[in-house]
């Protein structure tokens, strides 16, 4: 499975409460509704280079399966963890640098779409991620991998 692909926000369950139990002020909460979100992936092996764009920042991570790395979200929240491949599911663990509390996030594809699942302290949440055209148009092709644009 590759999650190659460049992927818009589409739409959120639950993710205000997710980032209010996370502890995000309501201001920040209201933006980061509307964010406008786009991730590009680009997999290769068991390394990731990934690109997030949106209205308020972008940030580029690379990370490799398995190793630790240091995330800073949005808000300015801090994270250390990695993330793991099982099977088609790619799972992110994470503990905040502040609270030692942790983050566990998943994401996985699904059709045309990107599906991310986030957990806090119980509070589940997920926001759905549309392919983008080309994206698109090779998955219902069944051309892959993926390309970016």
């Amino acid at each position: 499975m590759t999650f190659n692909g460049t992927w818009k926000v589409d739409r959120s369950e639950n993710y205000e409460k997710f980032m209010e139990q996370m502890g995000i002020n309501m201001v920040k909460r209201k933006l980061a509704s509307h964010d406008n979100l786009k991730i590009i992936i680009e997999q290769s092996g068991d390394k990731f280079q990934v690109k997030e764009s949106s209205t308020f920042r972008t940030v580029e991570i690379n990370f490799t399966l398995g190793v630790s790395f240091d995330y800073s979200m949005a808000d300015g929240t801090e994270l250390t963890g990695s993330w793991a491949l099982e099977g088609e599911t790619l799972k992110g663990t994470f503990n905040r640098k502040d609270n030692g509390k942790q983050l566990l996030t998943t994401r996985i594809i699904s059709g045309d779409e990107l599906i991310q699942s986030y957990n806090y302290e119980g509070v589940d949440a997920k926001r759905n991620f549309q392919a983008g055209l080309r994206n698109y148009h090779l998955i219902k092709s069944r051309r892959l991998p993926w390309s970016l644009l």
